[in-house]
């Protein structure tokens, strides 16, 4: 069983999500924002798939988040989402061109898609 760990700043899009997830047959862990989501990396036995947004309030966006956790898990696998176009994100340098990006808002089948790709790479 896969087990992803969802980082998201709203309550009701995180539960929406975790909801669509575990109906996809993942196992789901879930944080507000990058703190909670390092202490959850640093308590969990073994994480395959970190979801994060890219913009979220506090000291860490999602990128900074992604780069702490890789320090723990070199093996952990990613995948961002963002209700910003790709285009932005890229260009204003808080993502790197390449890396996974779902665009919100998203269908189940896209998140599905995306999920695959990402445990895949």
């Amino acid at each position: 069983m896969r087990l992803c760990l969802f980082v998201e700043d709203d309550a009701l899009v995180r539960r929406y999500v975790v909801t669509q997830v575990q109906s996809l047959g993942y196992t789901t862990l879930e944080a507000g924002n990058a703190a909670e989501a390092l202490d959850v990396i640093g308590r969990a036995a073994a994480i395959d798939l970190l979801f994060t947004d890219v913009i979220m309030p506090g000291s860490m966006n999602g990128r900074q988040l992604v780069d702490e956790a890789l320090k723990k898990r070199p093996a952990l696998k990613t995948l961002f989402t963002s209700g910003y176009t790709e285009n932005a994100i890229v260009h204003h340098g808080r993502l790197d061109s390449g890396v996974l990006l779902l665009a919100k808002p998203y269908r189940k089948s896209d998140l599905a898609r995306m999920i695959r790709l990402a445990l895949g790479s």
